[in-house]
């Protein structure tokens, strides 16, 4: 399934709280040249201007929806569509900002100096990432793709995971580059008012999609209204009719030394 700015963005006061604790972290003061890789529709790329206002500050994605909303909502910004697993452009950049989107990439052990050779001496890498694979959102997803007429479809998706190397595994490889290391992890509650639906909701733009894509529609629907009432069972409403989404998020910044060679 293609990306979708639009679901995307229905929760996007809750998932830019995660951005905006990420980019108030990050220690490098002196700024030319930032950029948002994996900008979704640019609300990160907009909390980093924000935070930099003097930079060049440019985006890119590799959906082309994704991509259209970023330009749209900021005109003046660069905005390019490319991959980041092979985003050729080598920098220096004195902030390279990745918002909820390096869980999608593979091979981080590669991937992660790469990217940190890519900063000016000084620079930092700033990452966040959902760490919520155990929570009962993903658990059903993994359970209804398993049990359901559509799980000969799903084999290949039940078989592949993201990479997911946690604290110790983040901290061992960018320390070994010789970076400054600032890791963290945060759980925050959002309250979603339209109830446990408001849960399927949020995850159609995400989590969902790899499981929804290769469905056809009846498939999809049918998946769907599965996950759906597991749904209402584990993430009960309140007496007001809302639910409370725990969401685990994983966050670093490692910051390259400043006696490094550009």
């Amino acid at each position: 399934m293609s990306w979708s700015a639009a679901q995307y963005t229905q929760f996007e006061a809750e998932r830019s709280r995660p951005v905006l604790d990420l980019v108030a972290h990050i220690p490098t003061t002196l700024v030319r040249r930032a950029v948002d890789i994996g900008c979704g529709p640019g609300n990160s790329t907009e909390i980093l201007k924000a935070r930099f206002p003097a930079a060049q500050v440019t985006g890119m994605d590799s959906s082309e929806d994704m991509i259209a909303a970023a330009r749209r909502r900021l005109p003046d910004v660069a905005f390019e569509i490319a991959d980041i697993a092979n985003w050729a452009d080598p920098g220096p950049f004195d902030v390279i900002l990745s918002n909820a989107a390096l869980q999608w990439v593979p091979d981080h052990e590669t991937l992660l100096p790469v990217l940190l050779a890519k900063l000016s001496p000084g620079g930092s890498l700033a990452v966040q990432v959902p760490d919520n694979h155990d929570e009962p959102a993903h658990r059903l997803m993994r359970e209804v793709a398993a049990e359901g007429p559509w799980a000969g479809a799903l084999a290949g998706v039940l078989k592949s995971s993201g990479p997911r190397l946690g604290v110790d595994g983040y901290y061992r490889i960018l320390r070994a580059q010789g970076a400054t290391m600032d890791i963290w992890r945060t759980t925050y509650h959002h309250r979603l008012a339209d109830g446990p639906k408001a849960v399927t909701e949020w995850f159609k733009s995400t989590g969902l999609r790899r499981y929804l894509g290769p469905l056809d529609e009846a498939e999809r629907e049918g998946f769907l209204a599965r996950y759906q009432a597991v749904i209402d069972k584990a993430y009960p409403p309140l007496p007001d009719g809302s639910v409370l989404l725990p969401f685990p998020r994983l966050f670093f910044i490692a910051t390259r030394s400043g006696d490094d060679a550009a």
